[in-house]
């Protein structure tokens, strides 16, 4: 079969053996691959990652020097079982799995690890238990978008965002854009979306943001803070304090300390808006724990796969809040895939191009500047090299 494996950095279209599913497996046919911004970051910084992911019991992740074939973002149909399999679905079914895949009793991240190819290939294994059909009438595209959708989904129920909160999204990629889209599904009324491409701009005004700036020419803390008053000083932070004893003391025989603390309860306190780390590079940490309002809560969804700083000082004493998100459960892939299907959230905004196999290398380049793309599908089947 032809498929594209990742080696020192470097993309080529090869050709390897089918491969033969093992016990509890089954080979499907890849009808659709998404290009993901952990591939990228993977392919030029995957050594510190797998670094990491040895450090906490995970000494699969890809290196560079190992030849890798990518893509953990994938639609599929059904070719064949390995031995000891339900055989759920019929061969030609089309269906989608969590990515990941049990050798030995080894658990890999399938299309980040050596040990399990990944989608960039005409075909693939997938663990039976894992993997789920496809309802009736989605497109192979957008079942292929089940599972970055599902990280968005999860970093939103982790941020637990209420409707009358601002969610404020920091970069406009595929994972913000997802993100976005998860916001709006969830009855989020205030979205601020930023970023400095003007063409991911539109792609969020596309998938529903309320605001979206222009990081070089406006601030989204202050579109944030049009939107709901906001503590964004320590000046404002004493005067809060002040200004409670003032008035609270003013009633004679007041349990005011008691008020105080159901005021928390019930969120009449100052807080913050939820923000959502949606870039991955180095220095955006830092730069939203500075410039955010006090108390604000940050949901960290981009995978920054380089060393990184900021002043845990301003953190404390702006006590703004530090969420950093990973993946998701198989329970909300499931949901995902059936929000999709159900047309509850529609991410047909984010597909901006669809290559084969030899215009993989042609596509993380593009991606790479971010102008004009969100996510590039990979169609195993096309012969379209370019974009």
């Amino acid at each position: 079969m032809r498929a594209v494996a990742c080696t020192n950095g470097e993309l080529k279209v090869v050709d390897l053996p089918t491969p033969t599913p093992g016990a509890g497996q089954l080979l499907i046919r890849v009808t659709r691959a998404g290009i993901c911004g952990s591939d990228l970051h993977s392919r030029a910084h995957c050594d510190p990652t797998a670094d990491v992911a040895a450090e906490i019991g995970y000494d699969g992740y890809m290196r560079s020097t190992q030849s890798v074939v990518m893509g953990h973002e994938f639609s599929g149909e059904v070719v064949s079982y390995g031995p000891g399999c339900r055989k759920r679905w019929e061969v030609g079914a089309a269906v989608v799995s969590v990515p990941m895949i049990s050798h030995g009793g080894d658990a890999h991240l399938t299309g980040l690890s050596a040990d399990a190819p990944g989608a960039y290939a005409e075909y693939m294994l997938v663990a039976e238990d894992l993997t789920m059909p496809v309802p009736e009438g989605l497109s192979p595209e957008l079942a292929a978008l089940t599972e970055p959708m599902s990280v968005a989904h999860h970093a939103v129920r982790r941020g637990e965002v209420g409707k009358r909160d601002v969610a404020v999204v920091i970069g406009c990629g595929p994972i913000g854009l997802a993100v976005i889209l998860m916001l709006k599904a969830s009855g989020v009324r205030s979205v601020v979306a930023s970023d400095p491409s003007p063409g991911r701009r539109e792609l969020a005004r596309r998938c529903g943001a309320d605001v979206v700036v222009d990081p070089a020419v406006d601030s989204p803390w202050d579109a944030c803070v049009e939107r709901r008053k906001y503590l964004t000083s320590a000046g404002d932070l004493f005067a809060t304090a002040f200004t409670a004893m003032h008035q609270l003391q003013r009633i004679p025989g007041l349990p005011w300390a008691r008020v105080m603390r159901l005021a928390e309860r019930v969120g009449a306190t100052p807080q913050g808006p939820v923000v959502f780390e949606c870039v991955g590079v180095p220095g955006i940490i830092e730069d939203i724990v500075s410039h955010a309002p006090f108390r604000s809560r940050v949901v960290v969804a981009g995978v920054c796969m380089e060393p990184d700083t900021f002043r845990p000082a301003m953190s404390i004493n702006k006590e703004v809040e530090l969420r950093f998100v990973f993946a998701y459960d198989p329970g909300e892939f499931h949901d995902t895939l059936h929000m999709i299907a159900d047309g509850k959230v529609d991410p047909t905004p984010l597909i901006t191009a669809t290559v084969g196999l030899d215009g993989v290398a042609a596509a993380f380049d593009a991606l790479g500047s971010a102008e004009h793309h969100a996510k590039v599908l990979i169609d195993p089947s096309s012969a379209v090299a370019g974009l």
